[in-house]
Formats: C-alpha cells, sequence, structure tokens
C-alpha cells in the first residue's frame, strides 16, 4: 500500500519536479493558460522593450523557439539581452508567458544545467561556456542568482 501511494504522489509530481521548462518543452507540453511554471532559457538579442509603470517586454529562445514575456516589475540588474533568464508565471490565452518574477544570471560564468543542455542538444553551445566557468573569477562559488519582483 505504502508503495502505491508513493508512486501515486511522485507521479503527480513529476511535472513539477522539473527546475524549469525551456520554450521549446513548453510546446511540446502543450500548457495551458493560468498554469504557472517557470520558463528558462536566454532572453533574445534585439527583443527588450520597455514601455510606461515598469513594463517590459523581451522575448526567450532556446535556440529552436522562442517565446514572448511579459514582466512589470524591476528587472534584476544583472538581466540582459543574450544570457540566461528564468522567470516564473503563467501563459494567457495569446500565448504570452506572463511574468511575475525575473531570475537573472548571478555572473558570466553561471548558466543553470538545463539552459547549457538545451543549447548543447540545439547545437548553440559555445566551447568557451565551460572554460569560463572553470577558470573565471569566483569559479569555486556556488552560482547564484540575482531576482527581479513585480511591484
Amino acid at each position: 500500500m505504502l508503495a502505491i501511494a508513493a508512486a501515486l504522489v511522485l507521479n503527480a509530481l513529476r511535472d513539477s519536479i522539473v527546475f524549469f521548462s525551456t520554450p521549446v518543452m513548453v510546446a511540446e507540453k502543450h500548457i495551458p493558460a493560468g498554469k504557472r511554471f517557470r520558463l528558462g532559457g536566454l532572453v533574445q538579442p534585439g527583443s527588450l522593450v520597455r514601455g510606461d509603470n515598469l513594463a517590459v517586454k523581451f522575448e526567450v529562445s532556446d535556440g529552436s523557439a522562442t517565446l514572448p514575456v511579459a514582466f512589470q516589475g524591476i528587472l534584476p540588474d544583472l538581466f540582459r539581452e543574450g544570457q540566461g533568464v528564468v522567470a516564473e508565471g503563467a501563459l494567457d490565452g495569446a500565448g504570452v508567458f506572463k511574468a511575475d518574477t525575473v531570475l537573472a544570471k548571478h555572473d558570466e560564468t553561471y548558466m543553470p544545467k538545463d539552459v547549457a543542455d538545451a543549447l548543447k542538444k540545439q547545437g548553440h553551445w559555445k566551447d568557451d561556456y565551460g572554460e569560463k566557468a572553470k577558470s573565471g573569477p569566483g569559479a569555486q562559488a556556488t552560482p547564484r542568482m540575482t531576482q527581479g519582483a513585480s511591484q
């Protein structure tokens, strides 16, 4: 009985165990509008548009697919185009990811493992990413993310 109960719990939690989903994973899973999840990838260069009242729009890409993101609030200081980001929120009816929290990578050597794996799989991995991580400043430090939260 205990094994069956554990199996049922693990089956129910398997989607929430993943730290974040890439744009390709979002398309493959057909995540419904309104369901909260974490979106991870690289901020598409040239996609950042700032609006009124701290409104920001940008696109997150994993090399194969791109997903538009809307956020209202203060972005982390280290948020940049072309760098890794993880956003928390939900899709709206139009397929735009409405983020309420945005996390940016801490330094140039950090890249979430899932983002690195997705980039390698899609052929967008640069060999110097791993070298920077091994020899860069703070190489022994624990990678951290900075956070921007909506107002």
